[in-house]
């Protein structure tokens, strides 16, 4: 089937033949049957892909729009702002928490049932967040709002990368984070607009509702998948044993904190260092967007042909890109580039994803979850120091060497996980 479209394409439009090379992979996902579960029916993995995806873009939408929300959310909450924002902590110690617990508890679940659970858990927690009466209540509910966010993502990328050949799981596990990377071009700007609208407890509604539409898609179009055999969560735990899921997880937590020194701190540098004028930053903050949608697309296909090689040029091209940052910061055309160029970085959790795939042995769920911890790491590490250059007197753009550091440790544990996986592998096995 899959040569047959490839035929047809190159016979009829031979020089279209490469522009239209991506669009007749998805045809063939949505023509073709992979693989069966195990009750015989046929699954199609690009219909479970944008079911995962759908996930994504609600945990992207509930994560990122928060902070916007975080002005009117104090007001009604009788709370200023600093306190306000203990609620962005408390989701990122439920993600960093959960992950890791969800995923060694749940070794005996199928990983279908496991998704439903998660996404019913999502929709239930952010909806009491709608809801929520007061301040500490709604410290609790986006407690357990953060629960399921790095068991998610990590049980669904080990769901779409199990339906496609072995030199496509990057490219998997890539399509099912684009669901949080245009929640930051549609979701987040929606969300934001919705709570300007009719209040801020709507947006955490709506995500509630697409949780639920994410329950119900995975339930439709994700495969029944039975446990492992041997299964257990002495089994997952087995990950913590092996050095390269340390060194995995420790390039994402430390090379990934530099996009958030200069994320976080983003709009304030635009309006303090570009001048430009507040109706303008959103445009720059989806530059961000697309460019970690664009990282998404492109980069899986290298990956997938030389992993640890393509993380290690992403850890180069952040630290390039981020010392840039400071001269861009001059001109709005500039820095939109650059951030855009900062953005295409963000592959490099997809392409971790797929290396703990082949690191963790056996205890493929921890290792997979955990990686979403690490990056919550990164996301309070990067912040911090970037605030810490700030208070220093560095200034705005300080927060762009700061990140070039970052990415530059990224990169020496990077060389470490490289010349370890070399003396352990032999020659013939190597990229």
């Amino acid at each position: 089937m899959r040569e047959s479209w490839r035929w047809r394409v190159s016979r009829v439009a031979p020089a279209a033949t490469e522009t239209l090379h991506f669009t007749v992979e998805i045809l063939e996902m949505r023509v073709s049957v992979t693989s069966s579960d195990v009750s015989g029916r046929n699954v199609h993995p690009g219909l479970v892909q944008l079911a995962l995806a759908v996930g994504g873009f609600a945990i992207g939408t509930t994560e990122f729009a928060t902070m916007s929300l975080l002005p009117s959310m104090a007001r009604d909450l009788g709370i200023d702002e600093p306190t306000a924002g203990h609620v962005i902590s408390a989701y990122a110690v439920g993600v960093v928490v959960g992950a890791p617990v969800i995923a060694v508890l749940s070794a005996r679940v199928g990983r279908r049932a496991l998704l439903i659970a998660l996404m019913a858990v999502f929709a239930l927690a952010n909806g009491l967040s709608a809801l929520a009466p007061d301040y500490h209540w709604m410290l609790l509910f986006r407690f357990l709002s953060g629960l399921p966010h790095g068991a998610y993502f990590g049980i669904a990328s080990l769901v779409a990368a199990s339906l496609v050949p072995a030199s496509r799981r990057t490219q998997a596990v890539g399509r099912v984070l684009l669901g949080l990377t245009v929640a930051t071009i549609i979701g987040v700007p929606l969300a934001n607009w919705l709570g300007q609208a009719a209040g801020w407890r709507w947006a955490f509604a709506v995500v509630a509702g697409l949780a639920l539409s994410c329950a119900m898609l995975i339930a439709v179009y994700a495969p029944r998948q039975s446990p492992s055999a041997g299964a257990s969560p002495w089994q997952e735990l087995g990950a913590l044993r092996r050095s390269q899921v340390w060194l995995t997880l420790a390039i994402g937590a430390i090379g990934f904190g530099g996009l958030f020194s200069v994320y976080t701190y983003l709009a304030s540098t635009l309006t303090e260092v570009t001048r430009i004028t507040a109706g303008v930053v959103p445009f720059v903050l989806a530059a961000f967007g697309l460019g970690m949608t664009a990282g998404n697309l492109v980069i899986p296909k290298f990956a997938d042909r030389a992993l640890m090689r393509t993380a290690g040029g992403l850890l180069v091209w952040s630290a390039v890109v981020l010392a840039l940052y400071a001269w861009a910061a001059r001109s709005a055309w500039t820095v939109s580039i650059d951030v855009f160029a900062i953005g295409l970085g963000g592959a490099l959790a997809t392409v971790l994803q797929t290396r703990l795939m082949d690191v963790a042995g056996r205890a493929q769920s921890l290792a997979a979850a955990l990686n979403h911890s690490a990056f919550n790491v990164a996301n309070a590490l990067g912040p911090w120091l970037g605030g810490l250059a700030i208070a220093a007197g560095y200034g705005w753009t300080s927060t762009g060497f700061v990140g070039s550091a970052l990415a530059c440790g990224g990169l020496v544990i990077w060389a470490v996980s490289w010349i370890a996986d070399r003396r352990s592998t032999p020659a013939s096995r190597r990229e």
